[in-house]
């Protein structure tokens, strides 16, 4: 094959390559989370308990999965300059299945996601 036919045949390949769709994005079991530190990615689970911390700077409104609180072992971390944009609300998120993506931090011995936006947090359908 000569170098020009060679050429094109990789220009289409990259092409077809560039037009397959996104795979969608990996979901993260809360329980597995603390394991993906430092990446970004998709952490889903139950909302086991969800605390308005009313007391603490900037009135930071928590989302507990992977377990019962104490011992989750993963939080979202919803600022309270954005907790009135939330629809459903915050606390109505307990007991349902959610997918939070964001950068994945450590918090203590668990992993948390600081929430920059409402369209961070998704219902899910978690089997």
């Amino acid at each position: 094959m000569n170098a020009h036919r060679l050429l094109t045949a990789l220009c289409v390949g990259a092409a077809a390559f560039a037009a397959l769709p996104a795979t969608a994005q990996e979901m993260i079991p809360a329980e597995q989370a603390v394991r993906h530190v430092g990446k970004t990615g998709m952490v889903c689970g139950r909302v086991e308990r969800t605390r308005h911390a009313q007391n603490t700077e900037g009135e930071p409104t928590f989302l507990y999965m992977g377990g019962a609180f104490p011992r989750h072992t993963f939080s979202a971390r919803i600022p309270g300059s954005i907790r009135g944009s939330f629809r459903p609300t915050p606390e109505e998120l307990q007991g349902k299945d959610v997918c939070v993506v964001g950068a994945i931090q450590r918090d203590a011995s668990r992993a948390e996601i600081a929430v920059s936006s409402p369209s961070n947090i998704k219902l899910a359908d978690i089997r």
